[in-house]
């Protein structure tokens, strides 16, 4: 079986249909959005939501979040790994740790 990483099968998928003519980064980043408000649409009214319906959104919202990244020549993996090293210096583990707490107020 040949194996094709989700950013091949994405640029695929869009070449054989001509849609890279509008996937601007402005048309992709509203289309996160979109997506994600129907993600959570889910959840409106009870937090038990249909798990096929949630996998389908949420595959909506990656594959825009994948687009965008190709289109602004960004490594999906690498953008968040660079900012989880943001993430753990703003939170420290000893400040942090089981607190939901901004790291701004974030105190010893």
């Amino acid at each position: 079986m040949n194996e094709r990483s989700v950013a091949e099968a994405l640029q695929e998928a869009v070449q054989e249909r001509d849609w890279a003519q509008f996937h601007t980064p402005a048309n992709l980043a509203k289309s996160v959005v979109i997506e994600a408000a129907e993600l959570l649409e889910c959840f409106q009214w009870d937090e038990s939501a249909d798990r096929g319906r949630v996998a389908e959104e949420l595959a909506d919202v990656l594959t825009y979040c994948h687009l965008l990244a190709a289109r602004l020549g960004l490594d999906p993996d690498q953008i968040v790994l660079d900012k989880l090293d943001v993430t753990r210096k703003k939170y420290p583990v000893d400040q942090a740790r089981g607190r939901s707490t901004k790291y701004d107020q974030l105190s010893d």
